[in-house]
């Protein structure tokens, strides 16, 4: 069997790993000329880290990432609304790591060309046909212009948010849903924030919303931060740019007048080398992935809000699904058939979640009862409201603690 993975990134990445340790064949064509470990901070989850793990990364993450202890959420001053404890400390077998998106790309790739060989870089997607035997895919060297056309057994579309494999599959009436909020990220150096170790969420969208926490054991003071302000109404939107420049000016402001007690959050904003700014997109959930031998894969299958730390995680474990059904089934549709049958579900209920953005809700409620700022937060909140606002983030997050800590292996040998 031969998959073509369309898409460099790491969902694609972890699928050409997840493949070639279960024995079969793959290529990974990439549209960039060049790869570079381009982005910023994300957060891995435990579910995903366990399977990294399995695919022989786990000492190559430790030296990557930060092993995450806490998140924790706090009104626009940094009064402490709740602390969530993360990875190992929550019970999992497995560690959470907050880590660079591009050194994890880097990471990945490595792996990539020392086990499967070279991604073929430059090589876009155009278009497929399909029929009983396989799948016919043409694509085009960016450089020359030159048209190739492949035979495949297997095509999946990896290629992110704005999938060209997901567009010839879905045509028509699937629009990038914006929530209004702009997004702006950076890295920068600081002191360290808490114990060096928590993502910390303070505000939210609906005046302010700022997210930091750190990314390099290399790096110690390297902290990834991320500002969400809700500057329109929700409605479609035609593109998003995920590189476009980000202005310090149109982002400081919001914050210029917190009394915030970890530090000077438009100083912060300032001593960042780049500012990356984009909306905060998703699509609606479809009603199926793929057809035949073809299929879509991360982000390009389920697209989420980043709200939940989660995005890169299930692309990830749909690495991992798709190795194992098309290692276990004979017949190439019938296993991407049972792939989507085991991963739409509960990738489409967390795309609806994320819509929610529920731990906003109860921040913003605890903003509207202490205007002030607060002492304690029993005072602002009670038990049960405490309680909600943590299940509301464990279900767009995290994985159940003793399904996945006993679940048997998905490796295939």
């Amino acid at each position: 069997m031969r998959v073509l993975i369309v898409g460099g990134g790491i969902g694609g990445l972890t699928a050409a790993l997840s493949l070639h340790a279960a024995g079969i064949g793959c290529v990974v064509v990439e549209g960039a000329a060049r790869m570079l470990p381009l982005g910023v901070g994300i957060n891995l989850q435990p579910h995903a880290v366990r399977e990294l793990t399995e695919l022989g990364l786990a000492a190559e993450l430790a030296a990557t990432g930060v092993e995450t202890t806490y998140m924790t959420f706090t009104d626009r001053f940094g009064g402490e609304i709740l602390a969530l404890p993360r990875g190992r400390l929550a019970g999992y077998r497995w560690p959470q790591y907050s880590i660079h998106r591009g050194e994890l790309q880097m990471l990945l790739l490595a792996a990539v060309r020392e086990r499967v060989g070279p991604v073929r870089l430059g090589v876009r997607f155009e278009e497929f046909e399909q029929d009983a035997a396989g799948v016919t895919v043409t694509l085009r060297d960016t450089a020359s212009g030159e048209v190739l056309r492949e035979r495949a057994d297997v095509l999946v579309g990896a290629d992110g948010v704005l999938s060209a494999v997901r567009a010839q599959l879905h045509p028509s009436g699937d629009p990038l849903r914006w929530n209004g909020i702009r997004m702006w990220r950076g890295v920068a150096d600081a002191d360290r924030v808490l114990d060096g170790s928590t993502v910390l969420v303070s505000g939210t969208n609906a005046a302010g919303k700022f997210v930091s926490y750190h990314i390099s054991p290399a790096h110690p003071r390297r902290v990834n931060w991320v500002a969400e302000v809700k500057v329109a109404e929700p409605g479609v939107t035609g593109a998003a740019d995920w590189s476009r420049p980000g202005r310090l000016e149109d982002v400081a402001p919001h914050y210029a007048g917190w009394a915030y007690r970890h530090f000077d959050i438009p100083s912060f904003i300032a001593s960042s080398a780049r500012i990356l700014e984009y909306p905060m997109v998703d699509r609606d959930p479809l009603p199926f992935w793929g057809t035949g031998r073809v299929t879509l894969l991360g982000d390009a299958a389920h697209p989420m809000y980043p709200v939940g730390s989660n995005g890169g995680s299930q692309a990830v474990l749909d690495a991992r699904v798709l190795a194992r059904r098309l290692a276990t089934t004979a017949d190439p549709a019938e296993a991407l058939a049972g792939y989507e049958a085991e991963r739409r579900p509960v990738t489409s209920e967390l795309v609806l979640g994320h819509r929610s953005l529920p731990a906003d809700e109860m921040v913003l409620l605890v903003e509207r009862r202490a205007p002030g700022g607060f002492a304690d937060i029993r005072d602002v909140l009670a038990e049960d409201e405490l309680a909600a606002l943590a299940d509301a983030q464990h279900a767009i997050t995290d994985s159940d603690v003793r399904a996945l800590n006993e679940r048997p292996s998905w490796s295939v040998r």
